[in-house]
């Protein structure tokens, strides 16, 4: 097993391990993930109906209304966050809302995450240093 490093900015420091939940689709926490469950909930979204709970999400960048913070903050109280966040560039919302509930956030990577990252893959996200190293696994198929 051979592993990946990647540096990044540090949006909200902390560190966590998991695995990648990834869409290329932007993210409104308000409405669109419930915060009592975790799951996505928007119609049409590349993770409808999937839960984001101990995820390392992974997502372009928020849109929608400031109250996303709240929501994320939320989803931390009720115990299903996403374990940590990286995006291609974080905006306001979704900063301050990792900010408050306590939860990694990273973005800028110096490769993109898309070319490198699947769903169910596991990721280390150092955000207090600004890495990330993914586990790269030699599968023979």
């Amino acid at each position: 097993m051979e592993t990946t490093k990647i540096n990044c900015r540090t949006i909200s420091r902390g560190f966590a391990e998991g695995e990648v939940l990834i869409t290329g689709d932007s993210i409104s926490f308000l409405g669109n993930v419930d915060p009592e469950t975790g799951i996505v909930v928007e119609p049409g979204h590349e993770l409808y109906n999937k839960s984001i709970k101990d995820k390392v999400l992974v997502f372009p960048q928020g849109k929608g209304s400031t109250v996303g913070s709240y929501v994320l903050y939320q989803l931390s109280k009720n115990d299903v966050a996403p374990a940590a966040m990286i995006n291609i560039e974080s905006e306001p919302i979704v900063a301050v809302g990792a900010i408050i509930s306590g939860i990694p956030l990273v973005d800028k990577l110096d490769r993109d995450p898309y070319t490198l990252l699947k769903n169910g893959c596991r990721v280390k996200i150092d955000g207090s240093n600004g890495c990330i190293e993914i586990k790269n696994y030699n599968h023979q198929n």
